[in-house]
């Protein structure tokens, strides 16, 4: 945690206590010293005016009510307090909620977005500030098609689907029946994890590839949570698999910076290198998405195992340098 962090974390812990925290209890709950406990509880008092008092008995720290105040008041923290998650979450919906196109759900999204706008301008420094200084970009986001609507009602009621679905990769279409387990909301478009009864197996797919949808009366097959997840999240992007190998990356000292930050994979490893480089492990099953997000770097990456992923990067590097060759 940074400074504002823990100032953010200190006050939820106060403002929601009925009595005085004991020291011991913050430095465990805040995960910092007693000397970084201390530090804060000062700073709050000094630059935030926050009512902090120190109770001998619990030898804890509780929020003093101000005089002339209400008996129930609590005090608040001044301007913008949002941790990182919580802002990012409030502006999507926010944004997500401001496309909705008219429907049946109109009325009753149009309260609750008016109070997801109270609540960013009780906490912005002016009414509106925080959403017209913060921009969220939705980078190669795909209408979600005319079968949304059908499949989340069908998986709502836990009925079977049949489906019309073209497939990018083979371009050509199929006819299926599946039992919907979840939507999954990646990259700024919607899929469908389902148990696909004519190929007997879990599948993914993207939600505007499918065409046509119809709610059918069979009861849909249930699968247990862990084994969908075991199924489909262990292994790398979307369309994962269960993973049975594991790539390994070395990245440029200029690339390590952004790398050695970001989360590939749940069960992914890192270490520095000598030479300020960054090596990533990653466990995949299909490589299409990994491979993308590795070439993205260019120059900057190499991956060194398993040589069959190696040879296939190798291979579209090829093919791309090819188109841009002078003709003879």
């Amino acid at each position: 945690m940074n400074v504002f962090d823990r100032i953010y974390a200190l006050h939820k812990q106060l403002a929601g206590a009925r009595r005085p925290i004991p020291k011991a209890t913050l430095e465990e709950r805040l995960e910092c010293s007693p000397a970084t406990v201390k530090r804060i509880i000062r700073d709050m008092r000094l630059y935030l005016d926050a009512p902090i008092e120190y109770d001998r008995e619990y030898n804890g720290y509780y929020y003093a009510s101000a005089e002339g105040s209400e008996p129930d008041a609590q005090f608040e923290l001044p301007g913008l307090w949002f941790n990182a998650s919580e802002l990012v979450s409030l502006l999507a919906m926010d944004q997500l909620l401001e496309t909705v196109q008219p429907g049946l759900l109109a009325l009753d999204l149009a309260p609750v977005r008016k109070r997801l706008e109270r609540i960013l301008e009780s906490r912005a420094m002016g009414t509106g500030e925080l959403a017209r200084r913060t921009r969220i970009l939705r980078a190669s986001a795909r209408r979600p098609g005319p079968a949304f609507a059908e499949v989340a009602g069908a998986m709502a009621m836990r009925r079977r689907l049949r489906i019309r679905y073209h497939g990018r990769a083979r371009d050509t279409e199929s006819q299926r029946t599946i039992s919907p387990q979840r939507l999954v909301y990646y990259r700024d478009n919607w899929y469908l994890d389902g148990w696909c009864h004519d190929a007997d197996g879990l599948r993914s797919f993207s939600l505007d590839r499918i065409r046509a949808a119809e709610t059918l009366d069979d009861e849909a097959i249930d699968m247990d949570s862990d084994a969908l997840e075991a199924e489909l999240g262990g292994g790398y992007g979307i369309f994962s698999g269960t993973p049975d190998n594991t790539a390994v990356i070395r990245f440029s000292p200029q690339a390590a910076r952004w790398v050695a930050d970001e989360q590939w994979h749940p069960d992914q490893q890192g270490r520095a290198l000598d030479d300020g480089g960054y090596e990533l492990r990653v466990p995949y099953s299909a490589s299409a998405e990994l491979l993308a997000d590795v070439l993205a770097y260019g120059p900057e990456a190499e991956i060194i195992a398993p040589e069959s992923l190696r040879q296939a990067a190798a291979e579209r590097v090829h093919a791309a340098a090819a188109r841009y060759a002078e003709p003879e």
